[in-house]
């Protein structure tokens, strides 16, 4: 199995956004919750940029799912965050705590993740922090 996918997660737990980049291809495809779909790094990078400002989040209780010649895999966890800035189109911020069940989906080639998809039920968050 491909550690590629646990250094992405351990990056993000760490705060880590060019540990994340290190382990996409150039032209990857972010597929977000209730978003569009962004390509390539810098695309990336601006929403690491953009989430870091609104949300501090934690993953934890994390399963890693993967097909034998490391093409696809998945991922499930929990979600443990505070909303720190306002978010367009969201509730204000006012420190809210929020845990969520999420997953994410991904394909990868020559040692690279080339497609992330993350979800998590947007009406439970929006419950937990209104």
């Amino acid at each position: 199995m491909s550690d590629i996918l646990k250094t992405y997660f351990d990056a993000f737990n760490a705060g880590d956004t060019d540990g994340m980049l290190a382990c996409l291809s150039d032209d990857v495809e972010h597929h977000v919750n209730e978003g569009v779909i962004r390509q390539g790094k810098e695309a990336f990078r601006a929403f690491c940029d953009h989430m870091s400002r609104c949300y501090r989040e934690e993953l934890s209780d994390m399963v890693i799912f993967q097909n034998t010649d490391a093409t696809r895999g998945a991922a499930e966890y929990i979600v443990s965050g505070t909303y720190l800035a306002d978010d367009e189109g969201l509730p204000p911020a006012r420190g809210q705590t929020y845990r969520l069940p999420a997953g994410s989906f991904f394909t990868m080639a020559e040692g690279k993740i080339t497609r992330v998809t993350t979800y998590y039920n947007l009406a439970d968050w929006m419950r937990q922090v209104s």
